[in-house]
């Protein structure tokens, strides 16, 4: 598989000026840290990613940049925007903002996971889910936040098209077969495009972060490259 800073050919991979300034950003909000971590797929990672911590209006603004700016040099087309309970919630909603702000005014809905059983009721929150919906989330584990989003978007008769996120593992995902929860060749975001049929874009992924701990000058961030390489070697999936 490739390894930092190269595609699957071996070839140099160009930086992504983007992404290394939101590895920046998201190491300066202490959202990104180095230890060990215990994921939900029960691996011990060197590295752990908790967009809780973009806990202000000005670290909450700043993401919504990025999004933003991602987005908008995508091929990606929508509608509206919709954010899962939880977390999809502020960010779908700074994101709309946003991009608002940037001359480009959506729609945005959120939904509860508790049904409403007073006033106008229900689940959905926000504008009628309708057209083409983008969902918002931070970082994709298993697709299970996706699978739960597409059937709430498609119940409501619109149609689920892309998801945006901020951070890409490029690790395998986890299927459970039996009593056995097990490893499969593919990552989340790889199953959300290729077999949900949705678009899928990240701010950043797993290999900006090891070309932001590779680069010259960055004496500090060596074990730590080390240790994420290594789990990247016997977790990481090859780039779709």
């Amino acid at each position: 598989m490739a390894t930092s800073g190269e595609t699957k050919t071996g070839a140099a991979r160009a930086p992504d000026t983007l992404a290394q300034d939101f590895v920046q950003f998201a190491l300066d909000c202490g959202v990104l840290r180095f230890g060990e971590f215990k994921t939900k797929a029960a691996r011990l990672s060197p590295y752990f990613f908790n967009a809780g911590l973009f806990d202000d209006g000005a670290k909450l603004g700043r993401l919504a940049q990025f999004y933003a700016q991602r987005l908008l040099t995508s091929p990606i087309e929508f509608d509206m925007i919709f954010g899962p309970a939880y977390k999809g919630i502020p960010l779908g909603a700074a994101l709309a903002v946003e991009l608002a702000r940037q001359g480009h005014n959506v729609p945005f809905a959120y939904n509860r996971k508790e049904t409403k059983d007073h006033g106008e009721g229900g689940t959905l929150v926000g504008a009628p889910l309708k057209g083409r919906v983008l969902i918002v989330d931070d970082v994709m584990s298993a697709g299970t936040a996706a699978r739960e989003s597409i059937a709430i978007i498609q119940a409501a008769g619109a149609t689920a098209h892309a998801v945006v996120i901020a951070l890409d593992r490029q690790e395998m995902a986890t299927e459970q077969r039996g009593a056995s929860v097990v490893d499969v060749p593919y990552s989340a975001v790889q199953y959300v495009r290729e077999q949900l049929g949705l678009q899928v874009c990240a701010i950043a992924k797993l290999a900006d972060l090891m070309q932001y701990l590779a680069k010259d000058g960055a004496v500090e961030f060596a074990a730590d490259h080390q240790r994420v390489l290594a789990y990247r070697r016997r977790y990481g999936v090859e780039e779709s």
